[in-house]
């Protein structure tokens, strides 16, 4: 009989999510160009909405830490508005579970995921929340992990994680090679709203 482990418990770093899927960050420079290369333009009504999701987040942040469950409401579900995820041909799914049969050792790894995007049956879009007093770095190896339990291996798989400050891109091939790449992250920070790089990322792989 598979033993059930939760997967929050497991994949807590880059080397537990390597040695239990075979998987690799690649080192091809062309793997993963969608999160800079011939993104679409953003209309002036989307930044201006852009805008106001940073100012909200950076008005309940100066304030304290925010919770997942605000993260979500703040800057997600908007973010995920703005970019078309609501309608069809998208459907949105929140707190999904998901097991992940592995064969070596015979485990079964269980999780829930916060946010999960799904065209005709294919991942789009896996959102890890974390507290904001954790860097979103530390949500990839459990966000890789989602995206490996995957069945469809034709077609890449990308991810966002997110502690609602900083934001990190992901693509994920299951083809010949199991492998990965992560984008620069994209932070609240600065002046400048690095939130137009993540939606016209999300729209980019609408496509």
């Amino acid at each position: 009989m598979n033993q059930v482990v939760s997967i929050s418990k497991f994949i807590n770093s880059y080397e537990d999510v390597h040695k239990k899927f075979n998987l690799k960050r690649t080192d091809k420079e062309q793997f993963f160009l969608e999160w800079f290369e011939n993104l679409p333009e953003l209309t002036e009504s989307e930044k201006a909405a852009l805008d106001k999701i940073k100012q909200r987040y950076i008005n309940h942040r100066e304030k304290g830490l925010l919770t997942e469950v605000t993260v979500i409401i703040l800057v997600i579900a908007p973010l995920l508005e703005l970019a078309g995820f609501y309608d069809p041909p998208f459907m949105i799914k929140a707190e999904e579970s998901l097991e992940i049969e592995l064969k070596n050792p015979e485990e079964i790894l269980r999780g829930r995921i916060d946010v999960l995007v799904i065209k005709d049956k294919l991942w789009i879009l896996v959102v890890e929340g974390k507290n904001t007093q954790l860097t979103a770095e530390l949500a990839i190896p459990q966000c890789l992990a989602y995206m490996m339990g995957h069945s469809n291996i034709e077609k890449p798989i990308f991810g966002l994680v997110t502690n609602g400050g900083e934001f990190i891109l992901l693509k994920l091939s299951k083809q010949e090679i199991k492998e990965y790449d992560i984008s620069r992250i994209f932070s609240l920070l600065p002046r400048q709203n690095e939130l137009y790089n993540v939606l016209s990322f999300l729209k980019q792989i609408q496509n």
